[in-house]
């Protein structure tokens, strides 16, 4: 991504002006506060946040709560339109208690393991300017907006209707998936752990299943909270069931899978054990074609 001033500002436009877009379509219907639209307070507010954390991250050029920052506004501002709504359906309750588990898994378990690290090499060139960092952390902003767009269309919706159906299979393609993406990443913390490991690629556990069984679990854990939301979209809002199809792109095609693959290959692409690994193993969906 260009470090040019002019193209990081149009960046940061864009990111916004998507943003304010997604605000509009997400409020055409749902519950209001004084007047706003609940769903345009949330947007507002996931982008506030990372402003507001931005500020003593750029003074102290860090990159530590960045996630945390994360994962904890997708908690946050879930429990605050609980709480506006008025009064709570259970395709809400569901629907916050799956953000505010996952959310809060996820951040801390990024937290720890940068504080591990010491660092993460994403931020090296970043952190120490002042608008390329803003510019991540508007992203971000965004990334949470458009991920949580769905759930926030059900937690707002005016009408109730009723535990049903789509709770249940939601819930379930969203257990699933926390628990494979649970599952994946505290195999791949206690494999780094093994001295006898360093240098090593993983491929053992979900790991032989998957090249990346973590994002797999991401995945189903959106599809599952959409699937939840379904029944509450109206109009425009049906807009916001982008969201696992935006978790699908941004980790196949943007940051996620095209990035870590890049590395793995420049690590171990001259190993023959990788080259196997690759050939066998899906790169997502486990058993899905090969390498």
């Amino acid at each position: 991504m260009s470090q040019r001033p002019g193209a990081i500002l149009v960046t940061i436009l864009v990111a916004l002006g998507l943003g304010a877009a997604l605000a509009v379509a997400g409020s055409t219907a749902g519950q209001s506060l004084g007047g706003i639209p609940l769903f345009a307070l949330a947007v507002a507010a996931a982008f506030a946040i990372q402003l507001i954390a931005y500020l003593p991250a750029v003074l102290l050029r860090t990159e530590k709560f960045f996630d945390l920052t994360g994962g904890l506004t997708f908690a946050l501002v879930a429990v605050c339109l609980l709480i506006a709504v008025a009064p709570a359906d259970a395709r809400a309750w569901v629907l916050v208690a799956m953000i505010v588990i996952w959310g809060v898994r996820l951040s801390v378990f990024l937290f720890v393991r940068v504080h591990a690290q010491g660092s993460d090499g994403r931020f090296d060139d970043i952190k120490v300017n002042p608008l390329a960092f803003l510019r991540v952390w508007i992203m971000q902003g965004l990334w949470v907006a458009v991920t949580s767009s769905a759930a926030w269309v059900g937690i707002t919706a005016r009408e109730s209707r009723g535990f049903d159906v789509w709770i249940v299979v939601g819930a379930v393609v969203w257990l699933a998936g926390l628990v494979i993406e649970i599952v994946a990443d505290g195999q791949k913390a206690a494999f780094r752990r093994d001295p006898a490991n360093t240098g090593r690629f993983i491929d053992v556990g979900v790991w032989s299943w998957s090249r990346h069984p973590n994002y797999f679990g991401e995945i189903l854990v959106w599809v599952g909270v959409a699937v939840v939301a379904l029944p509450a979209a109206t109009g425009w809002q049906w807009v916001t069931l982008v969201s696992p199809v935006f978790v699908v792109l941004l980790l196949t095609r943007v940051s996620g899978i095209p990035l870590l693959e890049k590395r793995a290959d420049a690590r171990w692409g001259d190993e023959p054990a990788y080259r196997e690994y690759k050939r066998r193993t899906p790169v997502l969906v486990p058993g899905l074609g090969r390498g």
